[in-house]
C-alpha cells in the first residue's frame, strides 16, 4: 500500500512540475512575442540567426528529404504491388511529404542542430553572467536574444520545408523512374494532379509552429540554466529531447486540426 502511494505521489509531482514548467515557459514566450510590436528590433541579431537556421540547416534537410522520399517510394511500390495498385506510388509519396514528413523531419532536424545551438549558446552567456551584463548596458535580454531567434525560427523553417518538399517529391521521382519503371510524364503527372495547395500550405503551417516551438524550447532552456558548464550540457539535452517531443505530440493535434475534417 505504501508502495502504490508513493508512486501516486511520485506522478503527481511529476505532474505539478509539468505545469509550473508549461506555464513558465508560456509567459517566456508571451513576453519575448511582445517584444516584437516594441522597439528597437535588431535587426542584425535577426538576419544572422535566419542565415543560421535556413542556410546552414539546409544540407541536412534537404539530404534527409531526398533520402526519405527515395525511401518512401520504393516501400511504397513494394506494398502497392500486392494489390495492384502501384500507379498510387507518386500520389501517396507527394501527400506523405507535403503533409507529414517534409515539416517533421525538417523539424526534428533543425531541432537537433539549432535547439541544441542556441541552448548552448544562450545558457553559456547566463552561466558566465554575459545576460547579466546586458543588463547592466540597459539592454533587455529577452528582446537582444530570444525575440529574434524566435522569429527567425518561425521564418526559417517554412523556407526550410519547401525546399524539402521538392527535394522528398524528386527522390521519388528518381526511384520512380530509375528503378521502378515508371515514365517521368506518367509519374509528374500522377503528382501534380493528386497534389492540392491546401497539402502544402497546411504543411508550411505546421512547419512555422515547429519552428517557433523548436528555437523557444532552445532559448527557453539555455536562459534558465544553471550550474556551469555541466548545467549548460544538461539545458542541450533537454532542449533538444522537449522540442523534439512537442514536435511530434503537435503534429497530431495540428493534423486532426487541419486534415481530419
Amino acid at each position: 500500500m505504501d508502495l502504490l502511494l508513493d508512486a501516486v505521489a511520485a506522478i503527481g509531482r511529476a505532474g505539478l512540475r509539468v505545469c509550473r514548467m508549461a506555464g513558465a515557459v508560456a509567459l517566456f514566450a508571451l513576453e519575448a512575442l511582445s517584444h516584437l510590436v516594441r522597439p528597437p528590433f535588431y535587426g542584425r541579431l535577426f538576419a544572422r540567426a535566419l542565415l543560421e537556421i535556413a542556410y546552414f540547416s539546409l544540407p541536412v534537410v534537404a539530404l534527409t528529404a531526398l533520402f526519405t522520399g527515395m525511401v518512401l517510394a520504393l516501400q511504397s511500390y513494394t506494398g502497392f504491388a500486392r494489390f495492384n495498385a502501384e500507379g498510387a506510388v507518386a500520389n501517396v509519396v507527394v501527400l506523405s511529404i507535403t503533409r507529414e514528413l517534409g515539416p517533421v523531419l525538417a523539424g526534428l532536424m533543425v531541432s537537433g542542430r539549432i535547439g541544441a545551438a542556441f541552448a548552448a549558446e544562450i545558457g553559456t552567456m547566463r552561466v558566465t553572467d554575459q545576460i547579466d551584463a546586458l543588463v547592466t548596458l540597459s539592454t533587455n535580454p529577452m528582446k537582444y536574444l530570444v525575440t529574434p531567434r524566435l522569429l527567425a525560427g518561425t521564418i526559417a523553417l517554412p523556407l526550410l520545408v519547401i525546399v524539402a518538399d521538392i527535394l522528398g517529391v524528386m527522390g521519388g521521382w528518381l526511384i520512380g523512374t530509375l528503378r521502378l519503371d515508371f515514365t517521368s510524364a506518367t509519374y509528374l503527372r500522377s503528382t501534380f494532379d493528386f497534389l492540392q495547395a491546401g497539402d502544402v500550405i497546411h504543411g508550411l503551417v505546421k512547419a512555422a509552429v515547429f519552428g517557433f516551438i523548436l528555437t523557444l524550447m532552445g532559448c527557453w532552456f539555455g536562459y534558465t540554466s544553471r550550474g556551469g558548464a555541466q548545467g549548460v550540457g544538461g539545458a542541450t539535452t533537454s532542449a533538444v529531447v522537449s522540442s523534439s517531443i512537442l514536435i511530434l505530440a503537435l503534429d497530431y493535434v495540428l493534423t486532426d486540426l487541419l486534415f481530419a475534417r
